[in-house]
């Protein structure tokens, strides 16, 4: 019987339209925007000014703090400026931009397609690499890899889960990876693994895939302590809390994190980017991205430079489709509007979705008749309905105290509303008013 977590969750449609479009490497744009926060924690440091010339790989801004991630220039050529520009949230941020000149890379960064299996990095070592060259979390949330092995005083890391999961609908990125690099996927594999102390890896993949679990599969033959495990398509699955307790039935505390039951959580896409920095030398510069809908001409799996506006992707995916009624950063469930088609694709840009006009706008929303079909799919075991209504009023204290911080913000609840309620909307306001609620009582 396959592996699959027992609360909640839903089946919307896959529509995984670009799952056989190998990766194209996408042409150097003509100028790319860098922002400086493009992970979890405190935006980076500029370090360059307006005039000065960067080669591919040069750091270009330093990490702000203990939770922070190093940038570093995906191009060479000259900075433009550092100006504010509009990133996937809708915000302006702090960008370096830069006009590119050339692809002149720097030394020590190997281009080679030879794979390297020995790791001749130790435990400290790795994480001070993956630190050194910004690796984030690619499966969305960012956050600083090196970060993530650092176990904390009292804790123990007992197994290594690697999400190959991508249960969010139309996305392929980490599809075509695990197909096309699935070797350098495992040995960044066992790289987490050496960096861990932990002699053991799962790797989690949805039946949905069974190209990638028999590849995967036939690979890991070759690898001392990995596993791979088939899963019953089910969304959200490839949440992290929802992958444990597929994987290893242990169920993570309300508020606590994944180490708190013996286990890490690392994307199949992160594993990748932590074998290229730790093997290679090179700095996460560039990405996989999916760029998809049902009207797109060609939809696609491109491995693009970080800093490339989004545009780029749509014209060499055919063109922005006449019906488009609205772009999407990432996917349906969890993704968010894009505000603009200028943003620039970041290191957690996972997908670009163009939805057509008919299905880009939401229905009219009527009064909740307490089906309760919100309570039965929330893969966290929380009442949406009842906190909506707290949110709407602004009482943030009893958001908290229903325990809103523990919502993934996976859209099942939203999915599943007959009545069309917003409830992903004010369960992410609510997230954010609790957290500065909670962060302000440690001032």
């Amino acid at each position: 019987m396959l592996k699959t977590f027992k609360l909640g969750g839903v089946h919307p449609a896959e529509n995984k339209l670009s799952k056989d479009s190998p990766i194209e490497v996408l042409p150097v744009p003509k100028r790319v925007a860098v922002p400086v926060g493009q992970h979890l924690g405190a935006p980076a440091v500029p370090l360059v000014k307006k005039g000065d010339t960067v080669k591919v790989g040069q750091l270009i801004a330093k990490s702000g703090g203990f939770i922070s991630a190093n940038i570093h220039s995906p191009v060479s050529g000259k900075v433009f400026k550092l100006d504010n520009v509009i990133d996937a949230s809708g915000y302006r941020r702090q960008a370096i931009i830069i006009d590119v000149e050339g692809d002149e890379w720097e030394d020590g960064i190997d281009r080679s397609a030879d794979i390297k299996k020995d790791i001749a990095l130790d435990q400290k070592s790795i994480i001070n690499k993956l630190n050194e060259k910004g690796i984030v979390g690619l499966g969305g949330a960012t956050f600083p890899s090196h970060v993530k092995l650092m176990v904390p005083d009292g804790k123990k890391a007992e197994v290594l889960i690697i999400n190959g999961v991508e249960c969010e609908p139309y996305l392929t990125s980490d599809h075509r990876l695990m197909l096309e690099r699935g070797e350098e996927v495992l040995i960044g594999t066992k790289i987490l693994m050496k960096g861990l102390g932990v002699n053991k890896a799962m790797i989690g993949i949805e039946n949905n895939k069974p190209d990638v679990i028999k590849h995967m599969t036939e690979l890991a033959k070759g690898f001392e302590g990995i596993e791979v495990y088939a899963l019953k398509v089910k969304y959200p699955q490839g949440a992290e809390k929802q992958l444990i307790k597929a994987l290893i039935n242990r169920e993570v505390p309300s508020g606590k994190l994944p180490i708190e039951v013996g286990a890490v959580v690392n994307n199949a896409g992160t594993a990748f980017a932590v074998y290229e920095a730790v093997q290679k030398n090179k700095p996460l510069i560039e990405r996989v991205v999916t760029l998809t809908g049902k009207s797109v001409e060609k939809p696609s799996n491109f491995q693009v430079r970080v800093g490339t506006p989004v545009t780029d992707l749509i014209e060499a995916a055919g063109g922005l489709p006449k019906d488009t009624g609205k772009a999407i950063g990432g996917g349906p469930m969890m993704g968010r509007a894009l505000l603009s088609l200028d943003v620039p694709v970041v290191k957690g840009t996972s997908g670009i979705l163009l939805m057509p006009d008919e299905q880009a706008h939401r229905r009219a929303v009527s009064n909740c008749i307490r089906c309760g079909k919100c309570i039965t799919v929330c893969p966290m075991g929380l009442e949406p309905w009842l906190l909506e209504k707290v949110v709407m009023h602004e009482d943030f204290e009893r958001a908290e105290a229903e325990k809103i911080m523990d919502c993934i913000e996976c859209g099942s609840c939203h999915y599943t509303c007959p009545a069309n309620r917003e409830l992903l909307d004010y369960l992410r306001v609510g997230k954010s008013a609790v957290g500065k609620l909670m962060r302000t009582r440690k001032k």
